[in-house]
């Protein structure tokens, strides 16, 4: 049994990194015949010192509903911003019929997302689970795994970690990273639009994305003072990109004040997707601890020098150089990854077809098989030593 005309795939997106990573598939939603396409849209995207980038997610055009709900203040605790999503998410799904809710990665908003999804008795799938990271997230990323019914996973290392977590074989499937569909599309814009839109008046430059560290919240801005000194000793022109909104994030925003009047550095709240990637595509190197620099940024064959913990253990590729917090070391991992030039594109995380595969999922009676009551499926042990 194909699903039906009333089948409604809803999706939770609270940061313009997640929504990136998710529009190739909320648009194979929309296009997929039979499926009714909606956005539950919060965290950053509704705080205006980011640049209120939930109006990106309400320009993707007709045939998508987007509810938009303010989930936080200023300055409140990852705990806090789970509670009000939780909150709010259950108000939505009380009034909306939702068949499948999509969630990426680990993030609060998409935990909150898991819970609500699996208390409700609402399908759940989660994107770019069975992978590993520093800090907390890590643990996140696992805990809705195991909230989750259904799982989009990047590659199949992810998804023998999945095994490893009790997870159905049949509930998995490798659709590869999506945000890779966008990155290899032929419509991003030039470089020179990029430019042109943001006022960059470089066209040689690093790209530096640099996040708090929830367990280390109190000692960001003396990492990011690091950082930046490492930087101001450079003659290269930089494109800065404030914090994601975790504990310490205004410590690293407080250090950026530095940057103000410095003519070789371009500090931005936030940066639209798609020009974001034109920018990364062209960069000298990416400089920080997001996500960007581990996975993006190897896809395009970018070096990247990344930042203490918090993608540990999350990219095995020779492109990035991960160094401690000390100025000296940040110092000379830039200058390292500056010398080593363009690399060989690393294509570890898929190969840009997920929207089709997730397009071909929704058509399927796959879903339709997978049940809410979820059971552990045990690993055979014999595989581990005692």
């Amino acid at each position: 049994m194909t699903l039906t005309s009333d089948y409604d795939v809803s999706f939770l997106t609270g940061t313009r990194a997640d929504f990136g990573k998710l529009k190739s598939l909320i648009l194979a939603a929309r296009d997929s015949e039979g499926i009714s396409c909606s956005i539950f849209a919060t965290g950053m995207h509704m705080l205006s010192r980011y640049g209120r980038t939930v109006k990106e997610v309400e320009s993707l055009g007709p045939g998508i509903d987007v509810h938009a709900f303010i989930n936080q203040g200023q300055g409140e605790p990852s705990e806090m911003v789970l509670a009000n999503t939780i909150l709010g998410l259950s108000r939505y799904l009380q009034e909306h019929n939702v068949d499948l809710l999509v969630v990426h990665g680990d993030r609060p908003e998409a935990l909150a997302g898991a819970i609500t999804g699996a208390l409700r008795n609402i399908l759940v799938a989660h994107v770019e689970g069975g992978e590993v990271s520093g800090t907390i997230d890590g643990v996140i990323r696992h805990a809705i795994t195991k909230l989750a019914h259904v799982h989009l996973v990047a590659n199949e290392q992810a998804r023998d970690r999945l095994l490893q977590l009790g997870e159905a074989r049949d509930s998995i499937f490798v659709i590869g990273s999506p945000d890779l569909d966008l990155m290899r599309s032929e419509d991003l814009p030039n470089l020179n639009e990029a430019l042109s839109r943001y006022q960059i008046d470089f066209d040689e430059y690093g790209i530096v994305v640099f996040h708090p560290v929830t367990f280390d919240a109190d000692h960001m801005g003396n990492y990011a003072d690091a950082l930046i000194d490492a930087l101001l000793d450079r003659n290269d022109n930089w494109v800065v990109i404030f914090p994601n909104n975790d504990p310490g994030s205004q410590l690293i925003i407080d250090q950026y004040e530095r940057l103000r009047d410095v003519s070789r550095f371009r500090v931005f709240p936030s940066l639209r997707f798609e020009y974001f990637l034109t920018l990364l595509r062209h960069a000298r190197c990416v400089v920080g601890n997001s996500s960007a620099g581990v996975r993006e940024a190897p896809a395009y064959g970018v070096p990247s020098v990344d930042i203490g913990d918090r993608q540990r253990d999350r990219s095995p590729e020779g492109s990035v150089i991960h160094v401690g917090y000390s100025r000296d070391d940040i110092a000379a991992a830039i200058d390292e990854a500056m010398s080593q030039g363009r690399k060989a594109p690393e294509m570890l995380f898929g190969d840009g077809a997920s929207s089709a595969r997730f397009a071909e999922l929704l058509g399927s009676d796959l879903l339709s098989k997978i049940p809410r009551d979820k059971r552990f499926n045990d690993v055979v042990l014999s595989a581990f030593p005692r």
